[in-house]
C-alpha cells in the first residue's frame, strides 16, 4: 500500500545526456508546443464561430483538437521544464498524476481517431443517410462514449500501480512518467497488472485500427467507383493524408506500447514515444482541418472581418 512507500520522488533521465542536444530539443519542443496550441485553438475557435461548420464532421474535430491540447500539455510543460533543468526529478504523486492523465487522454485518442474514420465512412460511402444518421444526439453520445470507456478502460490498472509500493531504485529511463517503467521500478510483483495493460491496450489499439482501418477501406473503395477523375483525385488526396496520419500514430503506438514491460527504457522507445506524442500531435490539426478548403476560407473570411473591424 501507499503507506509502505519509500520512494518519495522518481529522476526521469530525458532524451538526451548530451546539453547541447537538449538545448536543441528544447527549441523544437518549444516550437512545436506553440504550433499544437495554435492550431488546435484555431480549429477550436473557427469550428464555433463559423456558421458554415456546424457539421458532425467538424463537431468531431473540434473536440479531437481540445483532446489533442489537454493530452499534450500533459507532459511537454514538465519535459521543457526538466531540460533547461539539471535535476529531473517528478514527485510520487506527480508521476502517478501525469501516468494517469497520459493514458486516459491518450487512450480517448485513439476512440477520437476512430469515431471520425467512422464519421467519414458514413459521409462518403452513405451520403444521402448522413445527416439522419450523424445527427446532434448521436454525435454527443459518441464523443461522450469515447470518454466514458476510455476511462473504464483505464481505471483498474491505474488504481492497481497507483497503490504499488516502490522502494527504489527510482531512475526512469524516459521523459514522461511512462507506465510499464512504474511496473519495473516497483518492489512486488506485478505480472497480474502487466497482464491486464496488455488486454486494455490490445482492446485499445487493434480494436480502434480495425474500426478504422474498415471504414478507410469501404471509403477507398467508394472513391474507386466515382466516374469523375478530378472527383478520385481530390478524394483520395484527402484520404491519403489522413492514412499517413494513422498509420504513423497506430504503427508507433503498436510497436511501442503491446510488448512485454521488461523490453521497454530503452532509447529506441523513448524516440517512439516521442514520435507518437509530439510529431503526430504537431500533424493532426494541418492534416485533418486546416489543409480543409472550408476550413481556409473560414480562417480568410474571420481575418478579414478582424483586420476591417480594427
Amino acid at each position: 500500500s501507499m503507506n509502505h512507500t519509500r520512494v518519495v520522488e522518481f529522476v526521469l533521465l530525458g532524451l538526451t545526456n548530451s546539453r547541447h542536444f537538449e538545448m536543441l530539443l528544447f527549441l523544437f519542443l518549444v516550437i512545436a508546443y506553440f504550433l499544437i496550441l495554435l492550431r488546435n485553438i484555431t480549429v477550436i475557435s473557427i469550428t464555433l464561430v463559423n456558421h458554415f461548420l456546424q457539421t458532425p464532421m467538424y463537431y468531431f474535430l473540434r473536440n479531437f483538437a481540445l483532446l489533442e491540447t489537454t493530452f499534450t500539455s500533459t507532459f511537454i510543460p514538465s519535459t521543457l521544464y526538466n531540460l533547461l533543468t539539471e535535476r529531473k526529478m517528478i514527485s510520487l504523486p506527480g508521476c502517478f498524476l501525469q501516468m494517469l492523465l497520459f493514458f486516459y487522454l491518450g487512450t480517448c485518442t485513439f476512440f477520437h481517431v476512430a469515431t471520425m474514420s467512422f464519421d467519414r465512412y458514413v459521409a462518403i460511402c452513405h451520403p444521402l443517410h448522413y445527416t439522419a444518421i450523424m445527427n446532434n444526439r448521436f454525435c454527443l453520445q459518441l464523443v461522450l462514449a469515447c470518454w466514458a470507456v476510455s476511462f473504464l478502460l483505464m481505471f483498474p490498472p491505474t488504481i492497481m500501480i497507483v497503490q504499488l509500493p516502490f522502494c527504489g531504485p527510482n531512475v526512469m529511463n524516459h521523459f514522461y512518467c511512462d507506465t510499464s517503467l512504474l511496473l519495473q521500478l516497483s518492489c512486488t510483483d506485478t505480472g497480474f497488472i502487466e497482464g491486464l495493460m496488455l488486454i486494455t491496450l490490445i482492446i485499445i489499439i487493434p480494436g480502434t485500427l480495425i474500426v478504422t482501418a474498415v471504414s478507410y477501406g469501404c471509403i477507398v473503395i467508394t472513391i474507386l467507383h466515382i466516374s469523375s477523375s478530378t472527383g478520385r483525385k481530390k478524394a483520395f488526396s484527402t484520404c491519403s493524408a489522413h492514412l499517413m496520419v494513422v498509420m504513423i500514430f497506430y504503427s508507433t503506438s503498436i510497436y511501442r506500447y503491446i510488448r512485454p514491460a521488461q523490453q521497454g527504457g530503452q532509447n529506441s522507445n523513448k524516440v517512439l514515444s516521442f514520435f507518437f506524442s509530439v510529431v503526430t500531435q504537431m500533424l493532426n490539426p494541418y492534416i485533418y482541418s486546416l489543409r480543409n478548403n472550408q476550413v481556409k476560407q473560414a480562417l480568410k473570411e474571420s481575418m478579414l472581418k478582424a483586420f476591417s473591424s480594427s
